[in-house]
């Protein structure tokens, strides 16, 4: 029988602990949703389900009347999850496509097109990484009330969709690798700027523009501050947002944790899946880049 190294074996119980020390908190939080607010607090540290129920997920669907929530532990506070949702896809989807759009351009610029500056410019722009987000939050919100587009999506959508510096670099990196050959045939066709890039860049991009569009709509998703800041209206508010304002508006001392956590469950499962479904070419996608 062959002998198990001993440093496999400590690597496996490695992985092993990390893995633990990353799944427990989902399995936490799916303990709790599926558990009966009143009955958890007899039992506060069971691994199980107390009292296994479903009315949280109900609850956080808007499916449950009041009477049926307050029965269950919770505090009648509404969650319209449904709407909630809609906001956040609306908000995500938009940016995403705007946000990963311009970028490609800029990208095409720095990476095929020939012009004066063209480097300093792009070194210029990539100081804007060493930049923190926070620094700009409040320019932002200035302009964003002046123009008088507080509570709108636009207000939460235009700041951040013409510019990423991260996103540039990284369209730019893989597009430097691109083979000239093609380009310069349709170029001895006639073909301009924009046809080269919208008929032969954009095509061969594809790949790392997908992969930038799920980075991108998995973090304006969770996106939370800024919703913050630019909305108070639950016409447009994420369902980030809303979960917090769920949770402040318990009319108990004790908030409704398992509502909180069947809500959250579902704001996290189109993330977990997008993962789950993509995370290789993500992985994949970046590796590559790196290596141009």
């Amino acid at each position: 029988m062959k002998k198990i190294p001993l440093g496999r074996i400590v690597a496996w119980i490695y992985i092993a602990l990390i893995l633990l020390v990353t799944l427990f908190p989902f399995y936490w939080i799916l303990r709790t949703a599926l558990s009966n607010n009143f009955a958890m607090s007899t039992d506060p540290s069971s691994f199980l389900p107390v009292d296994f129920t479903l009315g949280a997920f109900k609850r956080a669907l808007g499916l449950a009347t009041t009477a049926e929530a307050q029965a269950e532990g919770g505090s009648g506070a509404a969650l319209d999850t449904p709407l909630f949702l809609r906001n956040s896809i609306i908000y995500s989807s938009v940016l995403t496509a705007l946000v990963v759009f311009f970028s490609a351009t800029a990208a095409y610029a720095f990476s095929r097109l020939q012009w004066k500056g063209r480097n300093v410019v792009f070194s210029v722009l990539l100081t804007a990484l060493m930049v923190p987000t926070i620094l700009t939050l409040l320019p932002n919100f200035v302009l964003v009330k002046d123009l008088g587009l507080t509570n709108t999506f636009a207000g939460m959508i235009l700041p951040g969709a013409f510019f990423s510096a991260f996103n540039i670099f990284f369209l730019r990196q893989f597009m430097l690798g691109l083979s000239t050959e093609i380009e310069e045939a349709a170029i001895i066709d006639g073909a301009g700027p924009l046809r080269i890039f919208f008929r032969i860049i954009l095509p061969m991009t594809a790949a790392p523009m997908a992969t930038l569009s799920l980075l991108t709509f998995i973090n304006s998703w969770n996106d939370y501050f800024w919703p913050l800041l630019v909305t108070s209206d639950e016409t447009v508010r994420p369902l980030t947002l809303a979960l917090a304002v769920f949770k402040q508006s318990s009319p108990q001392q004790s908030p409704d944790w398992a509502g909180l956590m069947a809500a959250t469950l579902v704001s996290a499962l189109p993330m977990l899946l997008l993962f789950m479904v993509f995370g290789r070419r993500i992985v994949n996608s970046i590796g590559f880049t790196g290596l141009k």
